[in-house]
């Protein structure tokens, strides 16, 4: 049995794992990986992608970085997430804010110097990153309008930090981009209407505290509306997207219906759910980009097989 020490140790880095957000940070750094794979990089072979260093420091960093980001956002919104999220706080109280700002600098240190093996302005890029993180945690993320777009761009930096490596300007890259930009900036304002009681009593000025819920919900429509136009784009400019468009066909349909379902909406829970579902939209388009080409998965999965199995 665990002794009653081992027990705190283990129960501190669950609390660590649940403030740094572990679940969203292996999904991401997927996502940058396959992104580089299937749509950056199409042409190079499979092990030169996946055994590339650089690569790897630049994935790594930004994981570090996207850490210390959740940490330093934690250690300012610990009391509003009192009354926003109590059992998610309770859990992430296990770690003291001492060391939740120790380890935040630790990562910060990491990453920057991951970032100096690449390149300086490797190294710029990730400081003038990790400084962004902090000041939207701050000071932005406290003011309508310029905190959403602030996060959403903050969201799809690490992709852009892999799109100028490999120095890939295809127009569908962008309109893969917009349309993630979209569902990111959406997804921020469903969590500014989830976490309203919290952002009143702490007087962030979010969108639905200064403006409304109406507005909100107005303003979530003219986003999902716009999701069409980088939508009909792919579809109809053909792109070699293989199978990821029906992706993009059902993430729409999804998106009108979560419109249905957010004019209904008043409770937290139900924002809670719509925000989920968002959440859902994101990583399925992750694991989507397996089917941009059905071929070069089965040539992965052949290279895999001999890298850990041998011929």
């Amino acid at each position: 049995m665990l002794s009653r020490k081992n027990k705190l140790l283990l129960l501190k880095l669950a609390s660590l794992f649940s403030v740094v957000r572990g679940y969203n940070i292996w999904v991401i750094a997927l996502a940058q990986y396959l992104t580089s794979i299937y749509i950056l990089a199409p042409e190079k072979a499979f092990s030169d992608v996946i055994l590339d260093p650089n690569l790897f420091i630049i994935v790594l960093a930004s994981t570090l970085s996207i850490a210390s980001g959740y940490l330093i956002n934690n250690f300012y919104d610990s009391e509003k997430d009192l009354i926003n999220r109590p059992t998610k706080t309770f859990i992430d109280n296990y770690v003291s804010q001492k060391t939740k700002l120790s380890v935040y600098f630790i990562l910060n240190f990491l990453a920057v110097i991951l970032a100096s093996y690449i390149s300086f302005r490797a190294v710029l890029f990730f400081s003038v990153y990790i400084f962004m993180l902090w000041f939207y945690s701050h000071k932005l993320k406290k003011y309508p309008f310029i905190g959403n777009l602030t996060a959403s761009v903050l969201a799809i930096t690490p992709f852009f930090a892999v799109f100028v490596y490999y120095k890939n300007f295809d127009w569908v890259i962008f309109i893969h981009a917009s349309f993630l930009f979209l569902i990111l900036s959406l997804r921020e304002l469903v969590k500014d209407l989830e976490n309203l009681k919290g952002d009143f009593s702490h007087n962030y000025q979010t969108i639905p505290v200064v403006y409304g819920i109406a507005y909100s919900k107005r303003l979530a429509t003219l986003l999902v509306l716009l999701t069409a136009i980088p939508v009909l784009l792919l579809i109809f400019y053909h792109f070699p997207l293989g199978y990821m468009y029906y992706y993009f066909i059902i993430s729409f349909i999804l998106l009108l219906i979560f419109l249905f379902f957010l004019w209904k909406a008043q409770k937290r829970s139900e924002y809670l759910r719509l925000h989920n579902l968002l959440k859902a939209i994101l990583v399925i388009g992750v694991f989507s980009i397996f089917f941009i080409n059905i071929d070069l998965i089965i040539d992965r999965l052949s290279f895999l097989e001999e890298l850990f199995f041998g011929k």
